[in-house]
């Protein structure tokens, strides 16, 4: 390429960029102009805050764009030139020329899909790289069907760019895929909104990426419909959401709620652990029923009648007025809490008519001969009497999800009265003590007892008024340090002059403030426009439950390989998951090819598959590394220091990049310390900082990560924890980008028989 071209086009960005700077400045000029306004309608001051949050977004979405502004060119054979980047810029004309578009609108599509063998109107695709604001490579493709090579890829658009980005180093974040979105990819990405799409894709396929991207696209192109009910995105742990956190950002949307199912209970932070067999218990569908039966045995009858000492006299529930209060308060359909004071109204009268029966008797010589407004007194005595309400509480209390939950799985008697489908040992893997902290597994029957239980709106108003007056009392405080002393000038105008005590908290009101994102983390009811599931295939059945109530409109994208099923609660089947909630409405969109994992890893991971089940399908690798992978046999006594071997090698040749070592979850302690005594720096724990050289991690860390080189330690032991151990292998083979190696003790596992064996940790060094 001449230095001319290079020129012409350097100057065609800094032109981009010049009219990114300006629309930025106005951006942030219109949204400062905006905040110093006060005063107003409320109307006003809604349609204020309104604009200052589109602006905001505006020069958030500018400050996304600055890298990587414009990544490519399309060329058409009637000589139209086509500018691709992560926005679209218009210039400041009349004629409002269009300078760049944005990849996710319909005419960009041409430089995702057009092939050697199928251009369409491309003559020529360019891929601009840039470094900040600096132009420092062009690569063209001629999409001539004549002088298409058989030899390449010719599925694949922008081969170059596509496979320098897949041999680059990791950094310990996910990149955006956005200049090279392969066409199977895109289609996905574009794929309509409404209804359920089921992404199925084996390991190093793009699904994340895939994912992500298509909360882009939506939001790009169903702005209106999303942009207040918003986009949530679903992922298997924390480490994962921090590794794909960036990626939207650098798409320019910023109000994707991105969480964990154990993330999805406000007010709940699921950090504790349990057993796989517990988990598994806590996810299965009886639970539902389990947790319905725990509500309706606190809906008590008392074997005998329960004497009440009243500020009226002594009264006698009895067994039947209770069963009837009960009966009425259940025929109401409404969740417990709400249907307390259907309960508490029936005693209430029940216990009326006895004081009114005792009263007339006893003053008028059997004779109940006292007026209407008479029996109404003492029923608004008897419902605000103390004894009366204790023991209306006791036989129906009120109660919240965390105290339901936590009393059931604290209680033996309770969990039995209420796990009549549960075994004896069920039972005790389910057992906790009081107080314990939740585990993600909880999060689903929180979910589900805050469904049965329902939400009291009166208690919920009393608390929004109670916060208002708060508020207006600090913000009347405030103006009260700021107002007008007795020697200030009259004729200058003061803070209280200008706004009072109730409009002041209204500016500063969180809630009004919050993005729809914020408001809906810290909403357990919020009903999103569409959801996002990365991973999908881990979920339990109790989980989907959760989920689908976050989403009434059914416009889910379910993206997970029925391979990488770890979870003993997961899903073996999309039919079976999704028939609840769906039947088979839903659309199924397979991704073939693996672009993560080179060819000589997946050689030995299509074992692995074959075992699992031979029917699955190995996605197709697009690239050999030269590396073939190796096993490294290591007696017992030696075993740590051949992993600290095998970790200093593989740390050395992955240089730049990030090394992985996945261990057994009861050897990630004692592994993890001899990994850190030889690899200063390394991450571990539950949690671990994946921007570090190097990590070590179980299998369920790993999920939905990358690293340049893997080493597995003890593959026999992973397979030995999990009735789904070869699943687990599986994805422990397919992280890595470049390099595999594993130290065993003993014997090595059948499936892994195609390992190239070496000798010691400092022989090391296998190329194809």
């Amino acid at each position: 390429m001449s230095n001319a071209e290079l020129e012409r086009e350097q100057d065609y960005i800094t032109v981009l960029y010049g009219r990114l700077d300006d629309l930025r400045e106005r951006a942030s000029a219109r949204r400062a102009a905006i905040l110093r306004q006060t005063g107003g309608t409320h109307q006003a001051r809604l349609e204020r805050d309104n604009f200052s949050v589109m602006y905001s977004q505006q020069v958030a979405q500018f400050n996304a764009a600055e890298n990587g502004l414009c990544f490519g060119r399309l060329e058409f054979n009637d000589g139209e030139l086509r500018y691709i980047g992560r926005v679209g810029l218009h210039s400041d004309s009349d004629e409002y020329a269009q300078l760049l578009m944005d990849w996710r609108a319909d005419a960009a599509r041409p430089f995702y899909l057009a092939t050697a063998a199928s251009p369409g109107e491309v003559r020529v695709r360019r891929h601009l790289r840039t470094r900040g604001r600096t132009l420092i490579s062009l690569d063209d493709e001629v999409l001539d069907l004549a002088s298409a090579d058989p030899s390449r890829h010719e599925g694949l658009t922008g081969e170059s760019a596509l496979l320098a980005a897949l041999s680059a180093s990791r950094t310990g974040s996910m990149t955006d895929i956005v200049e090279t979105i392969q066409a199977e990819q895109d289609e996905i990405i574009r794929a309509p909104m409404p209804g359920a799409l089921v992404v199925q894709g084996g390991p190093g396929t793009g699904k994340t990426a895939v994912a992500l991207h298509r909360a882009a696209f939506l939001l790009y192109t169903f702005r209106r419909q999303l942009e207040k009910r918003g986009v949530l995105v679903v992922g298997p742990n924390a480490t994962f959401l921090r590794y794909i956190g960036q990626v939207l950002p650098s798409l320019g949307e910023t109000s994707v709620l991105l969480s964990t199912i154990g993330d999805l209970f406000p007010g709940v932070s699921a950090v504790g652990s349990e057993s796989a067999a517990a988990a598994a218990i806590k996810g299965r569908p009886g639970m539902a029923r389990v947790i319905a039966t725990a509500i309706r045995d606190r809906q008590r009858v008392p074997a005998q009648p329960v004497r009440i000492d009243s500020d009226a006299g002594r009264l006698n529930l009895t067994p039947r007025m209770c069963a009837q209060a009960r009966e009425r308060a259940r025929r109401s359909r409404r969740p417990h809490n709400l249907a307390q004071p259907v309960f508490a109204r029936e005693i209430v009268s029940a216990l009326t008519r006895q004081l009114a029966g005792q009263l007339g008797h006893n003053v008028l010589g059997g004779s109940n001969l006292l007026g209407q407004q008479d029996v109404d007194d003492l029923r608004r005595e008897l419902r605000d009497d103390q004894a009366v309400r204790a023991a209306i509480v006791g036989l129906w209390p009120v109660l919240t999800p965390r105290q339901l939950v936590s009393d059931l799985l604290s209680d033996p008697a309770r969990l039995k009265a209420a796990g009549t489908g549960l075994s004896a040992e069920d039972r005790a893997l389910l057992q906790r003590d009081d107080g314990a902290d939740w585990t993600p597994a909880d999060v689903p029957l929180l979910d589900e007892a805050a469904e049965l239980l329902g939400e009291d709106e009166r208690a919920i108003r009393a608390d929004k008024e109670r916060r208002r007056r708060l508020q207006e009392a600090y913000a009347q405080g405030v103006l009260d340090i700021i107002g007008r002393d007795d020697e200030d000038d009259p004729e200058l105008l003061m803070g209280a002059d200008i706004i009072d005590a109730s409009r002041l908290a209204e500016r500063f009101d969180d809630e009004e403030n919050m993005t729809a994102a914020e408001r809906a983390a810290a909403d357990r009811t919020w009903a999103f426009g569409h959801v996002i599931v990365d991973e999908a295939q881990e979920l339990s059945p109790m989980a989907w439950r959760m989920l689908m109530r976050r989403c009434p409109a059914r416009s889910l994208t379910i993206v997970g390989d029925l391979a990488q099923t770890s979870d003993l609660s997961g899903t073996a089947s999309w039919a079976d998951a999704l028939r609840p909630y769906l039947d088979d409405r839903w659309r199924l969109a397979p991704l073939t090819v693996n672009y993560r994992t080179p060819s000589e890893v997946m050689a030995v991971a299509a074992d692995v598959l074959a075992a699992i089940d031979p029917a699955l399908e190995t996605p197709r690798s697009v690239r050999d590394s030269g590396h073939q992978p190796w096993r490294l046999e290591a007696p017992a006594e030696a075993f740590a220091d051949a992993v600290g071997g095998g970790a200093v090698r593989l740390a050395e040749q992955a240089g730049d990049g990030k090394l992985a070592v996945i261990v057994p979850a009861e050897r990630l302690d004692e592994l993890g310390k001899v990994v850190s005594s030889v690899l200063p720096g390394t991450a571990l724990g539950a949690d671990p900082d994946l921007t570090s050289p190097a990590v070590v991690l179980t299998v369920r860390q790993a999920k939905g990560l990358e690293f340049d080189c893997v080493l597995i330690a003890d593959p026999a032991l992973i397979l030995a924890e999990s009735p789904r151990g070869l699943n687990d292998l599986y994805v422990a083979l397919t992280r890595a980008t470049q390099r595999v190696g594993v130290v065993h003790p003993g014997a090595v596992p059948e499936v892994l028989r195609r390992l190239a064996p070496v000798a010691t940790a400092d022989m090391i060094d296998i190329s194809g």
